[in-house]
């Protein structure tokens, strides 16, 4: 073990894998709404927003601004290596509103959840998306 640390590193020390679009996606549990509701209507127009937002931040910033999308749902910027309990969800804000047309998401760290603004447009969700997570402080940490 003295001559070879590198070798062992894998087997004694939890080294998480990267975060992906893909990984972040799987590891949220989408809830929506019942099937046929107005409200579902709205919750499936905001999923491909998601799935979206997570593949250009991935494309701009790499792992880096995934790690603080998940430390802005869960409080954690890397997966646990035993995971997450309770499992990370998505629900939305169905009436929430800041400010006329400027809705944000909102995240619960104590159950790991992750609520989205209902948006008519992938642009909107981006810049909500964005504003949100460049004006948390992030549980003190840079």
């Amino acid at each position: 073990m003295r001559t070879y640390p590198e070798s062992f590193r894998p087997l004694l020390c939890h080294q998480p894998p990267p975060l992906i679009a893909n990984s972040m996606d799987q590891l949220f549990e989408i809830r929506l709404s019942v099937a046929g509701s107005n409200k579902r209507m709205a919750e499936e127009r905001v999923v491909p927003f998601w799935r979206d937002y997570l593949l250009d931040i991935e494309e701009e910033a790499g792992a880096s601004k995934l790690s603080g999308v998940l430390a802005f749902a869960t409080g954690a910027s890397i997966v646990p290596p035993i995971g997450f309990s309770p499992r990370p969800t998505i629900d939305f804000l169905h009436h929430q509103s800041v400010s006329p047309g400027r809705c944000l998401p909102m995240a619960n760290t104590c159950i790991n959840c992750l609520k989205l603004p209902l948006c008519d447009t992938y642009t909107e969700f981006k810049d909500s998306m964005d504003y949100a997570l460049e004006n948390t402080q992030g549980f003190g940490r840079e």
